[in-house]
Parts: structure tokens; sequence; C-alpha cells
């Protein structure tokens, strides 16, 4: 078995011969990181390891178009993104109210600080899927609101309001199982 460089550089030129030693490497490196990615997308644990298979299979496809201008990791967790949204948009369970009202109050609320004692994956599976992939998209990988709506297909304030409930529904939940743990204590 050859021993791969430690190098950066060199494990993507060894992917980009699809050596499978990389590959296999790569995906050990990896797959941790980007399921815990596909997880904050998609709540069932099947459907987000389904999700990442399919995005490392697209990952080892095309890794010829990795231009090297940047982080293979950050390129395969855009991949990953990218497979998790096209497998919630294939299940057509997510609505989006268009609205033109926005609360630009969000500014003014008191920021709550969720990892607090708390796993942060509980708090995002509790949220409504339109809420979680917009908060998603806009906290965890940071697109603006231009992009999310035009990955998501909506108008740039459905994205504004939808991270706004998402941000007060986070808060809500929050607010409630800090409640529920001091009445344990």
């Amino acid at each position: 078995m050859r021993i791969l460089s430690k190098h950066k550089d060199d494990l993507v030129t060894l992917l980009k011969k699809h050596d499978p030693v990389a590959q296999r490497r790569f995906y050990e490196q990896q797959s941790p990181k980007l399921l815990s990615v596909s997880r904050t997308y998609i709540r069932d644990i099947y459907h987000a390891e389904d999700c990442l298979i399919k995005a490392f299979c697209k990952i080892f496809k095309n890794i010829e178009s990795f231009r090297n201008d940047g982080s293979i990791n950050a390129w395969a967790r855009r991949i990953v993104v990218n497979e998790c949204l096209s497998f919630l948009k294939s299940q057509k369970t997510i609505f989006y109210l268009d609205e033109n009202q926005i609360a630009d109050a969000a500014d003014d609320h008191e920021e709550v600080n969720i990892y607090e004692d708390f796993n942060v994956q509980e708090l995002l599976d509790q949220l409504p899927e339109n809420y979680r992939l917009v908060f998603n998209l806009y906290v965890l990988e940071s697109y603006p609101h231009q992009e999310i709506a035009e990955m998501l297909n909506i108008s740039v304030s459905t994205s504004k309001t939808q991270l706004f409930r998402a941000k007060a529904k986070l808060k809500e939940i929050f607010i409630q199982q800090k409640l529920i743990r001091n009445e344990i204590r």
C-alpha cells in the first residue's frame, strides 16, 4: 500500500488520477465532518447518509473540475450541501410563504447563545424544514440572501423572513428546553 503525502496538493493530484487509496483516505478524513453537514439539512440519519454517499460519488467523479483555487474541503462541503438541497427539493415537502413584510426588528432582539449546554443538532432538528434550510445556508454556509433565494427558488424577502423566524423559533425552543432543565434540577 502506498503512503500518501501529507500535503493537500499531493492528495488532490492523486484524487484527480482517481487513485483508490487517495479516495479512501479523503473519504475517511472528511466523511465525519461532511455527515455532520448533511445532518444539519436532513433530519433522518439514513437519508443524510444517502446524500453523503451521493455527494462523495459526485466529488470523485467530478474532481477534475476542482481548480485548486480554494480548499478542497470547502468544495466538497458545497457539493454535500447541494446534494442535500436536491434531496429536499425532490421530497417536495417544503413550503415557503412569500411575504413582503420583514421584521427588521430581528437585529434588535437579544441574541441567545444556543450552544450553551445544548446539542445544536437537536435544536436544529426541531425547526421546520423551510426555516432550517435558510438558517443553515445563511448562518452555517454564509450564503447571502440573494444566493439563497436563487438556490431555493424563493424571493429575497422570503429568505430574510425565514431566517428571522428560524432565529425566533430557535430562541423559543432554547428557552423552553432551558426551563425544562431548570425544573428537573
